[in-house]
């Protein structure tokens, strides 16, 4: 590439493995770190250019003026900043005022529609992580029970019905019933909050079917194998081919230290009747 690309990156380690490639590809991005510490991204940027605030206006300008064509967005940032105004600058709020909605998709769309308006492109990440998608069937540690399948079954069934409204990337199913939701808590949260509930419930991991592919895949590691356990969670189920799974090698270990079964499932459209509780 002779384009100068950036990437905005939220926490995680999704940002540091995409860095990595591009700068194997001989394309280091400029690095937009809205992480608290930037950690192994410093080994893999061109350079590093802190954002202490959601500031949309200070980024366009260090972007345009560094001559940015094309930019990835990665990493976790919390939803919860949109109620800290004092996170963010001007520009920024008055993008949030224009928002009847602020769901994540919505969010989403609005920055990268800010961006793009400044013609700069918002690219996929995709292609660099392939390797890393979740296949079909049975991915790592034990073999499912027959309740764990039944259960994550029912779980793409109510996940296919409430993740189009942009919440619910996370569920936990237990005995045909839903244990709990994601909101805005975040991931962690919904498994600790479901083992407190009820224990060896499977994890269900979808996205919705019209989301914009560029950004948000959802993305899972060993700490939501070491979460899930914590929890007493024994099943999870994420959706093949549109879920990263991270560290895989480290992530095949640590389900079968924890004896959790992961799996791939695929989503199909769901014909218009009501979702029905699985059978034992």
């Amino acid at each position: 590439m002779d384009q100068v690309v950036a990437m905005i990156a939220g926490e995680g380690l999704l940002p540091v493995e995409i860095a990595r490639r591009l700068t194997e590809a001989e394309c280091p991005p400029v690095v937009y770190s809205l992480r608290e510490q930037v950690g192994a991204l410093s080994k893999y940027a061109l350079d590093i250019v802190p954002v202490s605030k959601i500031a949309l206006a200070d980024v366009l300008e260090d972007m345009l003026r560094r001559g940015v064509q094309q930019v990835m967005l990665a990493g976790a940032v919390p939803k919860t900043v949109m109620y800290k105004s004092a996170m963010m600058d001007r520009a920024t709020k008055a993008l949030l005022e224009t928002l009847s909605v602020r769901d994540d998709h919505t969010l989403l769309a609005a920055v990268v529609a800010h961006l793009e308006r400044q013609r700069i492109t918002v690219v996929s990440y995709r292609h660099l992580i392939g390797d890393l998608l979740a296949p079909e069937g049975h991915v790592a540690g034990r073999a499912p029970t027959s309740r764990e399948t039944a259960d994550a079954e029912y779980g793409r069934k109510v996940a296919a019905r409430i993740v189009p409204l942009s919440f619910g990337q996370t569920l936990v199913t237990s005995m045909g019933a839903v244990v709990a939701v994601e909101a805005m808590e975040g991931t962690d949260a919904t498994l600790l909050r479901a083992g407190s509930l009820c224990r060896g419930g499977t994890v269900v991991k979808m996205m919705r079917p019209d989301q914009d592919e560029r950004y948000d895949l959802p993305t899972v590691g060993v700490r939501t194998l070491r979460t899930m356990a914590r929890a007493g969670l024994g099943c999870l189920a994420i959706e093949a081919e549109r879920t990263i799974i991270l560290e895989r090698e480290s992530f095949a270990e640590t389900a079968r230290e924890e004896g959790v079964s992961v799996i791939g499932i695929r989503h199909d459209p769901l014909p218009p009747e009501d979702v029905a509780c699985p059978s034992s």
